[in-house]
C-alpha cells in the first residue's frame, strides 16, 4: 500500500485546468465513495479549493488514483498529467504540512487553507474513508500548522484574497463608499470578501443566492438585502462591483447578460471578480468594453505585499516541518511492523490456549494442581523458547552473528564470553 498525495494547484496548473478537476462540496461524499469502491484507494480524503485539488489516499497502486480522477471528471490522462504532482510517503507528509501552514498558498502564510483541510477531513470521516493512517497524517498536519503559526511570523503582514478584492476595486473606482456592490453566493469566501467591502461603507450591498433565506442571513450581517439568482438578469445593471463565488458547475453570468447590463448602465464601468472554481462568469465577458473582469489568479500580484518578510519566517517554518516529517517517517516505519506484531501475538495466544486446554483436561482427570501448573509452565516455556533457540542453533556466518546479537538485545542478555 502507498501513502499518496496526488493533485494540482495554482503553481502547476492554470485556472482553465483547475476548474475541470474541482470537486464541489455536494459531490464530495459521492466522490469519496466512488474512489474507495473502485479499489483505487483503501483510505481517502479530497481537498478542493479555488487554488488546488488534491487527493490524499492509501492506495495499492500509485497510478490507480490518477486513473480514477481522470475517469470521474471525464478527462484523459494526457489532458491532466502534465499539471499533476504525485508524492509518496514522506514527501506527501511534507506537502500536507506545508499546505496547512500556508507555505504553499497564493498568499504566503494565509490561514483559510487550514480550515479547508479540516473540512476535507470531516467530509472523509463522514464518508467513512478516513482510516487510521490518514487520520494519523492529518492530526500531525494540524499540529504542525499550529506549531508553525505560533512560533514563526509566516502569517504576519499578509494581504488576504478578500482584502485584495477591495484593493482591485479601488484601482477602478475612486471610492468604494459610492458603489453598489453585489455578492453572488453566500459561502465562506463571499462572507470574507463582504466583510472587507462593508468596512469601506459602500452605498449598497446585495447578496444573490440560490436560496433566498441563506442570502438574507448573510446580507443582514452587513445591513444589505438579498435576491435570488433568478433575479440576476434584471438586477445586474444596478451594480458597480460584482463578486462571485458559488459551487455551480456552469457559469451563472453570461456574456449576453452583462452586455445588457452595460447598455442599461450607459457604459459606466463594472468591476467583476470571479473567485469561483469552476468559474461563475463566462470568460467571454472579459472582451466587453467597460467591464473589468478578474479571476482568482489575477489577485496574485496584489497579495505579494509583505511577502519578503514572510519568506524569512517561511525558512524557519520549513525547518520545523523537516523535523516533523522525520518524526512522521518514524511513525510510518513502526506501522509497517504492526502486521508482524499482530501475527506474533496471535501465535503466542494459540500456544497459550493449547497449553491451557491440556492443563484443564488434566485438572478434570483429578491430577494434582501443583503438577498441572508445573507441567503448564514447562510446556509454555519450551514452546516460547523453541523459535529463538532453534535460530541460535542453526545458521552460520554473518547472518548467524546478527541473529545472536538481535536475540541478546531482545532478551537483554549479557552472556559471558
Amino acid at each position: 500500500m502507498h501513502l499518496l498525495a496526488l493533485g494540482l494547484n495554482h503553481h502547476t496548473a492554470p485556472l482553465s485546468i483547475r476548474e475541470k478537476l474541482a470537486f464541489p462540496a455536494e459531490t464530495l461524499p459521492h466522490a469519496l465513495d466512488s474512489l474507495v469502491a473502485s479499489q483505487a484507494a483503501r483510505e481517502a480524503a479530497i481537498v478542493s479549493t479555488c487554488n488546488r485539488t488534491e487527493i490524499y489516499c492509501l492506495s495499492p497502486d500509485p497510478h490507480a488514483a490518477l486513473d480514477w480522477l481522470c475517469q470521474f471528471h471525464g478527462l484523459s490522462r494526457a489532458e491532466v498529467e502534465p499539471y499533476l504532482y504525485r508524492l509518496e510517503a514522506s514527501q506527501a507528509a511534507r506537502h500536507a504540512f506545508r499546505v496547512a501552514s500556508g507555505l504553499d498558498s497564493m498568499v504566503l502564510g494565509e490561514t483559510q487553507i487550514l480550515g479547508q483541510l479540516k473540512d476535507a477531513v470531516r467530509s472523509a470521516e463522514s464518508a467513512g474513508t478516513l482510516g487510521t493512517l490518514l487520520n494519523g497524517l492529518f492530526q500531525r498536519t494540524f499540529a504542525v500548522a499550529k506549531e508553525v503559526r505560533s512560533s514563526t511570523a509566516v502569517g504576519a503582514s499578509s494581504v488576504s484574497m478578500s482584502a485584495a478584492a477591495v484593493k482591485l476595486a479601488e484601482q477602478i473606482f475612486p471610492s468604494v463608499s459610492e458603489l453598489n456592490v453585489l455578492f453572488v453566493g453566500a459561502g465562506e469566501m463571499i462572507e470574507l470578501v463582504a466583510t472587507h467591502f462593508a468596512a469601506r461603507n459602500p452605498s449598497c450591498i446585495t447578496v444573490a443566492n440560490r436560496t433566498l433565506e441563506r442570502g438574507q442571513r448573510l446580507a443582514e450581517q452587513f445591513g444589505g438585502n438579498a435576491i435570488t439568482l433568478a433575479e440576476l438578469s434584471e438586477s445586474l445593471s444596478r451594480y458597480d462591483v460584482v463578486v462571485t463565488s458559488t459551487a455551480s458547475q456552469l457559469p451563472i453570468i453570461g456574456k449576453g447578460m452583462v452586455e445588457r447590463a452595460i447598455k442599461a448602465r450607459r457604459h459606466r464601468p463594472m468591476f467583476m471578480l470571479d473567485l469561483a472554481v469552476p468559474r461563475d462568469i463566462e470568460l467571454e465577458v472579459d472582451k466587453l468594453d467597460d467591464v473589468f473582469l478578474f479571476s482568482v489568479d489575477d489577485i496574485a500580484g496584489i497579495v505579494e505585499v509583505g511577502k519578503e518578510a514572510r519568506q524569512q519566517a517561511a525558512a524557519e517554518a520549513e525547518s520545523i516541518i523537516q523535523s516533523r516529517v522525520a518524526e512522521f517517517n518514524d511513525w510510518l516505519k513502526k506501522r509497517e511492523t504492526v502486521p508482524l506484531i499482530r501475527a506474533l501475538r496471535d501465535e503466542a495466544e494459540r500456544t497459550r490456549r493449547h497449553a491451557l486446554e491440556g492443563a484443564m483436561k488434566q485438572l478434570a482427570r483429578g491430577d494434582a494442581p501443583e503438577k498441572v501448573l508445573e507441567a503448564l509452565s514447562v510446556q509454555l516455556t519450551n514452546k516460547l523458547m523453541h523459535p529463538p533457540t532453534q535460530a541460535l542453533s542453526s545458521g552460520s556466518g554473518a547472518e548467524h552473528d546478527a541473529q545472536v546479537q538481535t536475540i541478546a538485545r531482545l532478551y537483554r542478555l549479557h552472556p559471558e564470553s
